[in-house]
């Protein structure tokens, strides 16, 4: 089909508190409470029909810019002032596809995010929630899923922004893109994270939730795992050695290893490598690892090969992944994955998707994959976008625990809760007056988010939101 031309006419956004139920560590922060932002935008098509569509995604500290001297809320103005961004060069264009939208904006936002000292991937965040929020509208004026909207190539995706695929043919490519109906959740275990009920007996939670690693596994039934690593081998070790004991009593599992930029090089995980194969109480756990996540710091990353690194298991780019040419740089030099997140956008994860295909096509090695991560995303809007984002990419697992870290639908009004249940009671099931992920044998059901939609049938109530100093 035609991809629409459409015009953004207005964008709302309003946020919400999320306070987690226990912290959690990763990097160089330990979060215990943040916000989630909601973007609403309007648009107006060709033909001048107009309508609404919605993104959401917590304004998460210490992760799309690192540096120690900002404080949490520093971060977060630093996100809102990419949404900002974003808004007023979408809002100089008109007559564009969905993604002939973002991409003739895209030099007007790299020289907003340049003039106000924002990394990559800060600038990256705007035009992400606001794509979303514009496919969202597009997909329901067109009374089209996601799933269908993008095999149908609704969005108008062309290599505009990868020359890369100049020759690749992505609306064939597009149209082979075939969701699952369910998808395993990979469960990350934060430093902080206690691993054994014992260790939870002095501060128990008693919120209904597994607070322990062991209870985690016992309740949900999850076999995928993401093991954060801290950098000090000999803490990360013991750590593993602690966690492999758990894990050794499942009659299979699946391990990514997190570096979370914790290494300067890749001579330094191929040593923490080296000492796990030195520690036979490790062997399982170690043959169990299918996927290295960005050990390496952003700013040294691209700096050398990492070949030695990869011959041991394949290494993906995560914080590193800054813009659309980043994947190129990393094939350069030996990484072979590159992250699937909804925060970094919407088209940037299919464009990959395509490179993965078309190198894959061109040496025959199945080597190129993408991962699918994102733990922060929150029950409703912000999970089930990605969620559908991960499916698409072709994930068979996917980082989810938004639903262990923080309690239920926060912040959701009666009414909203009930409609989530209502058109998505496969994705959630009630709980202590609310809702919350539906996890049954370590995997969440999809069937739903086949909806009119970027996959969700309900659209959030903003009159019950704080007003956003976003815009």
């Amino acid at each position: 089909m035609n991809a629409p031309r459409l015009s953004l006419v207005d964008v709302v956004m309003g946020e919400r508190p999320v306070r987690l139920r226990l912290p959690f560590r990763f990097g160089v922060v330990t979060l215990r409470e943040t916000r989630q932002i909601f973007v609403k935008a309007t648009v107006r098509l060709a033909d001048g029909r107009l309508g609404d569509g919605v993104s959401a995604e917590l304004l998460i500290p210490k992760w799309f810019d690192k540096s120690p001297e900002l404080s949490n809320e520093d971060n977060a103005n630093q996100l809102r002032k990419s949404l900002a961004i974003a808004v007023g060069a979408y809002g100089q264009l008109e007559g564009e596809t969905p993604f002939g939208l973002h991409a003739a904006a895209a030099g007007a936002v790299s020289a907003g995010a340049r003039a106000a000292a924002l990394p990559q991937l800060v600038s990256s965040y705007g035009p992400a929630l606001l794509d979303r929020a514009i496919l969202d509208a597009v997909l329901r004026l067109e009374g089209l899923s996601v799933f269908a909207g993008v095999k149908n190539n609704v969005m108008g995706l062309t290599a505009a922004t990868a020359p890369d695929l100049a020759q690749f043919d992505l609306s064939r490519f597009l149209e082979t893109l075939t969701p699952a109906r369910s998808i395993a959740v990979r469960h990350t275990v934060g430093l902080a994270d206690p691993l054994t009920e014992a260790e939870t007996a002095a501060a128990p939670l008693n919120d209904g939730l597994p607070q322990s690693l062991e209870a985690v596994i016992a309740h949900y039934g999850i076999t995928y795992f993401k093991l954060k690593v801290s950098g000090d081998q000999d803490a990360d070790i013991k750590r593993l050695i602690d966690i492999a004991a758990l894990l050794d009593r499942l009659p299979d599992y699946v391990v990514t290893l997190d570096g979370n930029e914790q290494y300067v090089d890749a001579a330094s995980v191929v040593d923490l490598w080296r000492a796990m194969e030195r520690e036979p109480r490790l062997a399982r756990l170690r043959d169990a690892v299918v996927l290295i996540e960005q050990p390496i710091a952003r700013t040294a990353a691209f700096a050398h090969s990492i070949l030695p690194l990869a011959a041991i298991r394949p290494v993906e780019i995560d914080e590193s992944d800054g813009d659309i040419g980043a994947f190129l740089t990393a094939k350069r030099l030996g990484y072979t994955c590159v992250s699937s997140k909804s925060c970094k956008g919407f088209y940037r994860a299919l464009l990959n998707a395509a490179r993965c295909a078309s190198w894959n096509a061109q040496d025959g090695s199945g080597s190129y994959f993408m991962s699918a991560e994102d733990l922060t995303t929150q029950a409703g809007i912000a999970v089930q976008q990605d969620l559908a984002l991960a499916t698409l990419v072709g994930a068979g697992h996917v980082e989810r625990n938004g639903h262990h870290y923080v309690r239920g639908m926060a912040g959701a009004g009666e009414q909203e809760v009930s409609q989530f249940l209502e058109h998505h009671g496969d994705l959630y099931e009630p709980f202590d007056g609310g809702a919350k992920l539906s996890i049954k044998d370590g995997r969440l059901n999809l069937t739903s988010l086949d909806t009119v939609g970027l996959a969700s049938a309900v659209i959030p109530d903003f009159d019950l939101m704080d007003p956003s100093p976003a815009l």
